[in-house]
């Protein structure tokens, strides 16, 4: 048996008037994601604990059979994993933004999705002039790491959540929280005056001209996947938070070329990569960040095209070759709503569907935020979904 599960990152919403009072999800094309739906299982996950932040890293730690109220220590660890950074047992890490402050206000927290040649030489010029106490290592586009020996306990604000508003009034606060705003504020010379950010400037593209760390914690103990559910598997992904819980988890951690994070990545080889895997293992976990960018910028129509390309090309492109697989079950699920009204998380239960080459099917017939209310999974924990599928 194979096993599958994509997840399609901020796919659920709420209704919006402007497409009719539909949700982006409702009014995208999603024939494959219907078919799962309507041929398999339903239910809806409660992914996020009440008493943790509705993040991708404590929801995806859900989906992947990892009860976030054990596990979760914060973003930062996760991030540092997947860019192979060795915590030591007192670091703390956190996801260090490169943001883009206007006028004393946080304008964008991805400085324009910038590239990550621009961002990895930028933040190599913070660390040349900042890493005396601390260290900041390169990531992915605008996601970078930032390690040091203090600051677990001060309260960081994650930069999409505050969108818009005064940096002065969302700067880290509490323990150790001097040490965290002297640095942020001692990027600004650094980075607004780079040759990196002159040029884009210039050609009129948002600069990257601040650094934000947030998520911070100490490296998880977590058990490996293939101890928990007696398979091994690979996991793909663009962002780095999601190839660090692999490499806790112990799965292979696949690089898809030209896989951004972002609405441009690419759908096909990632659903491509993900059936070779499954000829060497017996589970892939495959997850698509594009829908969740369109929510943050809040583009509807982004987010539908997102969708449907998800849809298409991801769970379309595995579903029409997983049966020279034999048997197998394939599930299919956002990880927490990203709204386009609020432009972030939220932490409502989310939509999701198993379909089964050995099982029957119950009586939803389309996969949507309510639809799969009326499935037979009813609600689920989200750290008990992995269970559900696989044992």
């Amino acid at each position: 048996m194979k096993y599958i599960v994509l997840i399609g990152d901020g796919m659920a919403d709420y209704p919006i008037p402007e497409i009719g009072g539909l949700t982006p999800l409702q009014a995208a094309d999603t024939p494959n994601m219907d078919f799962i739906a309507k041929h398999g299982k339903c239910g809806i996950a409660r992914t996020v604990p009440d008493d943790k932040p509705p993040g991708s890293d404590v929801a995806n730690l859900s989906i992947m059979g990892y009860d976030p109220r054990k596990y979760y220590t914060g973003r930062g660890p996760l991030e540092a994993a997947s860019i192979g950074i060795k915590l030591e047992p007192d670091d703390i890490a956190f996801r260090c933004n490169l943001i883009t402050e206007k006028n004393g206000s946080l304008a964008d927290y991805s400085s324009g999705h910038i590239s990550s040649e621009e961002a990895s030489i930028l933040i190599k010029a913070v660390d040349k002039k900042l890493g005396k106490s601390c260290r900041f290592y390169p990531g992915v586009s605008y996601r970078h790491l930032l390690v040091m020996k203090n600051g677990e306990n001060a309260e960081c604000t994650p930069p999409h959540d505050v969108l818009g508003q005064s940096i002065e009034d969302v700067l880290p606060r509490g323990e150790y929280s001097d040490s965290l705003i002297s640095l942020i504020r001692a990027s600004k010379p650094i980075l607004e005056n780079h040759e990196v950010n002159l040029k884009r400037k210039k050609d009129g593209k948002n600069t990257a001209n601040l650094i934000w760390p947030w998520g911070q914690g100490k490296a998880p103990d977590m058990p490996l996947f293939k101890d928990m559910y007696g398979v091994s598997g690979s996991i793909i992904s663009a962002v780095d938070l999601l190839k660090g819980i692999g490499k806790y988890a112990g799965l292979n951690v696949i690089d898809v070329p030209g896989a951004t994070g972002y609405l441009d990545t690419n759908f096909s080889g990632k659903a491509q990569y993900a059936l070779e895997s499954l000829k060497e293992h017996d589970f892939v976990l495959v997850h698509v960040e594009a829908p969740d960018e369109a929510g943050h910028m809040g583009n509807i129509e982004a987010k539908i095209k997102a969708i449907s390309d998800f849809d298409e090309k991801v769970v379309g492109g595995m579903l029409n070759e997983l049966g020279g697989f034999g048997d197998y079950k394939i599930m299919v699920l956002p990880d927490h709503p990203t709204p386009i009204s609020i432009r972030t998380h939220t932490r409502e239960p989310v939509p999701f569907a198993v379909y089964s080459s050995t099982e029957s099917a119950d009586y939803v017939d389309r996969f949507d935020e309510f639809a799969t209310k009326d499935g037979i999974f009813g609600l689920v924990e989200g750290h008990r979904l992995m269970n559900l599928l696989i044992k």
